[in-house]
């Protein structure tokens, strides 16, 4: 069995005495609609709303649409042959939640077509340290899926220590993205927290910010940082500010 335990202490270790984020360098410019996922994940949200959510990333090529998961046998169908992905969330917003449950959940939206999913970690069991907890949280979802999983850690609750062993579990996991924010926790995604993540992650897997992505200027602070997806609600807003 993996010693994950010791593998988070170590990159945490070498966060405490040596952290060194990179930038990346943007040169001209860059297309920020195909970073953005647009985002509706609001208990008010009603069919109408989705409705118009998914033509809009259609009109304006939106890398994707997230929707919580009663919707997304309704977004597929508005979607489909568009080319705009279909992301939807597991554990949301919470995280708290049984693994099963987390992994009937991830099944059904995929079997419904689903083309990524963003599932949230048990925030608690990680801040116990309990870290083979929850990496096989995240290992099961991931196996679950079939398809990319984002891993939400909730950076507004986090230290930085806690930020990096979150990241790093879900690496060893196999999810293709550590996110950092649900959007419905005290804050959202900052320029420090995504550079972070990708430095405890070695620049491997990517890294979805999200919460609070609200300007062309915050989209490419984020991209700098190293973001490879933007979770927002502001899409047309962004694209539009450039």
């Amino acid at each position: 069995m993996m010693d994950v335990k010791t593998i988070v202490e170590k990159k945490v270790s070498e966060f405490q005495s040596s952290y060194q984020p990179k930038f990346v360098d943007i040169e001209g410019s860059i297309k920020v609609n195909k970073y953005i996922e647009h985002t509706l994940l609001k208990p008010t949200a009603t069919t109408e709303d989705v409705e118009k959510l998914c033509k809009e990333a259609i009109e304006h090529n939106f890398l994707g649409v997230c929707v919580n998961p009663f919707f997304v046998p309704f977004a597929k169908k508005i979607l489909d042959g568009s080319g705009v992905k279909l992301v939807t969330v597991v554990g949301f917003p919470l995280g708290a939640t049984n693994i099963e449950t987390k992994v009937f959940e991830t099944k059904w939206v995929v079997d419904n077509g689903a083309d990524e999913v963003d599932m949230v970690i048990n925030i608690g069991k990680l801040k116990e340290r309990d870290y083979q907890f929850v990496y096989e949280d995240i290992k099961a979802v991931v196996e679950a899926a079939k398809v990319p999983v984002k891993v939400i850690i909730e950076t507004c609750y986090l230290t930085d220590e806690e930020k990096v062993a979150a990241s790093v579990l879900t690496k060893l996991a196999g999810a293709k993205f550590v996110k950092t924010s649900t959007g419905f926790g005290t804050g959202g995604a900052t320029f420090e927290d995504v550079a972070l993540m990708k430095w405890s992650v070695d620049y491997e897997i990517g890294v979805k910010a999200s919460g609070g992505v609200r300007t062309y200027e915050d989209t490419i602070k984020m991209i700098r940082a190293g973001a490879e997806r933007i979770g927002t609600s502001s899409g047309i807003t962004i694209v539009k500010g450039k």
